[in-house]
Parts: C-alpha cells; structure tokens; sequence
C-alpha cells in the first residue's frame, strides 16, 4: 500500500509531511522521557524484519492482486505505540530513498497511512482491551486479527481520501473505495495471522517484554532479549535474502485497484513542479531500485513497478542484495536515532 506521487497533489503531500514529522517529533519527546537500553535494539531488530518482510507479496485467491505484511501491528504491541512509528517511519523512509518503494511526496501519507492507524487507532483501542484479560494465545490470535483488519482498512480508507483530496479524477471515489476497501480486507485477515504469529513466537520466548509495554515498565536488567533479538535478526535476514524470491508477481492491492478503476496500475506521472524534482532526487539516491540491481531506466517515486514482468520464483542476486542491505539499513538508521535521542536526554540532565 505504498503510494506513489502521481496519486497526490503537492499541497497533500506537504499537509501530510507536515503532520507525519510532527507525530515523529512527539513519539520522540516521549522516548526521551522514558529512557530504555534495551529498547533500542529491540527497535532495530524489528525495524530489519519488517522491512524484509513487507518484501514478501503473497496472492489473494480469486482476485489476481498481491498484498504485503504493513507490520504495524507487531511493532506496537512489542514496542508499544511510540517506538513502533519511529520504527515505521524509518523503514518507510529507507524504502523511499533507496529503493524507489513509494515516492518522496508520498512519504508523509505512507507514514501516516502504514503507522498512525496501527500504532495509534487500532493497538490502544482495539488490541490491548481485548487482551487486557491476559495474553493467552487465543486472545492474541482473535486481538491480532481484529486490529489488524481495521488498521488495513483504516489505511486502505486515507489512500482514498487523499487521492480524492488530491483532484485525482482518474479515480471516482466510489469506485475506488468498493475496489480497495475488499482486497484489503483479505490482506488484513493474513496480516493479523502473521502478527498472532510473531507475538506468539515473543510470549514464548520472553513474555516480560509484552509484560512491560502493557504496563508501562522498563524491562527488569536480568531479562535477556538475546533468543528474541538473534532469533528475528535470522528471520530477517532469511526473509530478504532468499523467501523474498518467492514474492508474488501480481500487482499489489493498490496497483490492482488503480488498474481495475483506470485501465493501467499507476497513473501518469507529472513532469512539472514538486514532484517531478523529488523524482529526480529519488532518482539518484535509490541505488537499488525495484529491489534489484539497476539495468537501464528505472521508474522513480512509484510503486513496486515491474513486478508483473517477473517470473515466479524469481530468484535474482539483486534482490537478496536489497533484502539483506535494506535491513542493515534500517538497523542502522535506528541506532543512529537511538544514539541521537540518549545524546539529546544526557544534555538535558
């Protein structure tokens, strides 16, 4: 559900920029005032696997479309709702600038669309009453599923609204919300049985981490995080290096709609203005375009363009090389925030 800058004009766009770097300038000023070692790793690791994860389209039965893990769900119930945008916002971003997935001008509504509504909406209003009787394995399932079909469709909703909001005619708001509202409601449905999966897998090992972020409470400095930190790092890298051969070459929910509604999956893109010099900057900054090694043009600022002309497994080096440097990445860019947030609290004390 990446949006690409041909869906948005420039002053949605920059209004949803706007609000997506305030919600990660609050989640910020709340990290520093509840200081945690062990939450930045945690953060990292995380951030790795889900973006190796959202690499992994899989086929929605009957309909000839594909849909990808948003993963917002499992950050915030592991990270609690804070951490998991900051982790959000950062592999939405690695995304955008290295690897031509959704587009520059898009990025504030990707961050509001894959994050807000998972980490704000869905987990606090949805997931953590449901368990708030004890996180049993069946609740974690039913909880799971329930939230994450609303985040899906709560997101699947604002890509409407702000394609509408945008003057993009091309797409009859009618038409497109009874087109993209079903196909992401089964894509929903796999993504809150992957999510049960996950939390499960956490509980297992270290069920005082779900303990701390239900209650607010830093983990005990006897608690080791080893088994769940090396255990979803081997995920990660297993997911990008070599299950991400296995993605789905169908179009994604949102190509698929956009197809079934204009005839083709992405509409024109503008060749003026705004968008077309953040084209030009994604350009030069995704050295890994698509997933793959560049041969020849690429399309910038789009969506995962080209994955229709893949064949099924489609095992390129390109993209092992994308799943497993995207991770390292994104791994990076959270310690490097990390780092910065304890740099900023230490010259405040």
């Amino acid at each position: 559900m990446h949006m690409a800058d041909a869906l948005l004009s420039p002053a949605v766009g920059a209004t949803f920029w706007a609000a997506s770097l305030g919600a990660i300038a609050y989640c910020s000023k709340k990290l520093k005032e509840n200081p945690d070692d062990k939450l930045i790793p945690m953060m990292g690791v995380l951030g790795a696997f889900i973006f190796a994860a959202q690499m992994i389209n899989f086929t929605i039965p009957g309909t000839g479309s594909s849909g990808h893990l948003g993963g917002g769900m499992i950050l915030a119930i592991i990270l609690g709702p804070y951490a998991a945008f900051i982790v959000m916002a950062s592999v939405l971003t690695v995304q955008a600038l290295f690897f031509a997935d959704g587009g520059l001008l898009a990025l504030g509504c990707n961050i509001w669309n894959l994050g807000i509504y998972p980490c704000f909406i869905a987990y606090p209003l949805i997931y953590k009453p449901l368990t708030k009787a004890g996180n049993t394995s069946k609740r974690i399932v039913v909880a799971a599923l329930i939230s994450g079909v609303v985040a899906l469709q709560l997101g699947a909703f604002s890509v409407v609204i702000e394609t509408m909001l945008s003057g993009r005619s091309e797409l009859p708001f009618n038409t497109f919300v009874l087109l993209m509202q079903p196909v992401h409601l089964a894509i929903g449905l796999v993504e809150g049985f992957v999510t049960a999966g996950v939390i499960n897998f956490v509980r297992a090992a270290r069920p005082e981490i779900l303990e701390s972020v239900t209650s607010s409470r830093q983990l005990s400095p006897d608690v080791s995080i080893r088994k769940v930190f090396v255990g979803l790092l081997v995920v990660a890298v297993l997911t990008g290096g070599a299950l991400s051969w296995f993605a789905s070459a169908n179009p994604d929910g949102l190509e698929w709609s956009i197809e079934k509604v204009f005839g083709r999956p992405e509409l024109p893109e503008q060749e003026t203005g705004i968008a077309h010099v953040l084209k030009n900057i994604q350009g030069k900054t995704a050295f890994l375009p698509d997933y793959n090694f560049k041969t020849g043009e690429k399309k910038a600022g789009g969506q995962e363009s080209g994955k229709d002309e893949k064949t099924w497994p489609s095992a390129e080096p390109g993209t092992s090389v994308s799943g497993v440097l995207g991770s390292a990445l994104v791994l990076g860019l959270i310690f490097l925030i990390g780092f910065g947030i304890r740099v900023v609290r230490k010259n405040k004390t």
